[in-house]
């Protein structure tokens, strides 16, 4: 498939090229002002049906495809697994009213899982992930929408070494360095040599450190893994269900898988936690 010579562009820069898919033009209209005031994306394109899409897809490159889940005639889980067998297929975020779904969207690869209605903050949380490592737009926001950042080679964890030291993370955004409380952290997510750290309110950083290792610090500080690619803060989980076959837990109104073998320390530790409250 050849990309169009606007689209090459959008794919040699920083920025995002998103298509949005929804049948429900008011849903397409909100998913189209969030995306346009996004620093992350370059260019977004509508699509009324995942059949309008496909044919999209077969003449132009995405970066990322957001996608509807029940609409008429091939739907949008329908298309994300043809997506699967292109050659360099789209990253996949759902945006779905519906959260019966989340697993099955997790089987098909999907990079995001978003509820209606979305907010800017989820939805960048979420475009993030999709860039290359590394890249992100100069002017690209800090979590409070008015600073300049870039993921700079971030510091270790800090380690105090009296038990009155504050209990923060030091990390790099471009010319400064934050220092990040370690309760304000929600969750933690894999990203090769790094952790992407996900703030409660809305931003996140990048840490240089493992997973293995936050594992370990973090343990007496309330934070469980739950998937080789998940560190949760126990307190930050708004909830947990499961299949049979499948668990997952909702974190700042994200859908995160839960591995087999972690859900059932996890739901012991949850119970424990409200056992507990005053810890």
């Amino acid at each position: 498939m050849q990309a169009s010579g606007a689209d090459a562009t959008a794919r040699g820069s920083a920025r995002l090229s998103v298509l949005a898919v929804d049948d429900e033009a008011p849903s397409l209209d909100e998913l189209s002002y969030l995306l346009e005031r996004s620093v992350l994306v370059g260019r977004v394109a509508l699509a009324p049906s995942a059949t309008d899409a496909l044919r999209r897809l077969r003449d132009e490159e995405f970066d990322v495809v957001l996608l509807d889940i029940r609409m008429p005639g091939l739907d949008g889980m329908e298309l994300a697994r043809v997506l699967a067998r292109f050659a360099a297929p789209p990253a996949v975020v759902f945006v779905t009213a519906h959260e019966d779904h989340a697993l099955e969207a997790f089987e098909v690869g999907a990079a995001g899982y978003l509820l209606k209605p979305v907010d800017a903050a989820r939805l960048d949380r979420v475009l993030r992930r999709t860039l290359p490592e590394g890249a992100l737009p100069g002017d690209a926001r800090a979590g409070d929408g008015s600073r300049p950042h870039a993921p700079h080679a971030p510091s270790e964890p800090s380690r105090p070494d009296d038990p009155g030291a504050p209990d923060v993370v030091a990390v790099d955004a471009g010319n400064r360095t934050l220092l990040v409380a370690v309760a304000d952290i929600a969750w933690v997510e894999s990203a090769g040599d790094y952790v992407r750290l996900h703030v409660r309110q809305g931003s996140s950083h990048l840490l240089r450190t493992s997973m293995a290792v936050l594992e370990e610090e973090w343990a007496e500080r309330g934070f469980v893994r739950i998937h080789r690619s998940y560190l949760v803060s126990l307190r930050a989980i708004e909830e947990l269900w499961s299949d049979g076959a499948h668990s997952a837990v909702r974190v700042l109104g994200e859908t995160l898988p839960v591995s087999r073998r972690h859900v059932r320390e996890l739901r012991d530790r949850l119970v424990r936690l409200v056992r507990t409250p005053g810890r």
